[in-house]
């Protein structure tokens, strides 16, 4: 399983301890460099995984549900990724009652999609290409709501 966290060189946010850390689940090695890079420089700790596969591992061995890994404060995913899709790892994630806010992203996003992720407990659902600044001004409210 590819699993590498990005450290931020940012001062942490005053209202937490530590920089909030967001797992990003992207197919695509492009467009999640492009978020790993944009969400590390506004300060951020990022782990990225890279597909469906990494993701549902990634939450299987996520603290109080049997692993070690640390839950993030936010997961940003990919809607359409091999191994399961991301309504398919938020389902999973809300069934074992994971509460942290999901921001899914899709380049195929219809109104079934919107409503299947909002029903699900999504924060947001983002069409692709993704505007950097909208990306970091939803990730910012999904963290303070958190």
């Amino acid at each position: 399983m590819l699993l590498r966290t990005q450290m931020t060189h940012a001062p942490p946010r005053e209202e937490t301890a530590h920089a909030p850390r967001i797992l990003v689940a992207e197919d695509d090695d492009a467009m999640r460099t492009m978020l790993v890079r944009t969400l590390s420089r506004a300060g951020y700790t990022v782990v990225e995984v890279e597909d469906g596969f990494e993701l549902g591992d990634y939450v299987a061995m996520m603290q109080g549900h049997g692993g070690t890994l640390a839950p993030p404060d936010l997961i940003v995913s990919d809607v359409r990724m091999p191994g399961r899709t991301g309504l398919e790892a938020l389902g999973r994630l809300r069934a074992q009652g994971i509460t942290c806010p999901v921001l899914l992203l899709s380049a195929f996003a219809d109104e079934e999609t919107h409503a299947e992720a909002l029903r699900l407990g999504a924060r947001r659902l983002l069409d692709k290409p993704v505007d950097m600044d909208e990306l970091k001004a939803a990730v910012r409210d999904a963290v303070a709501h958190a």
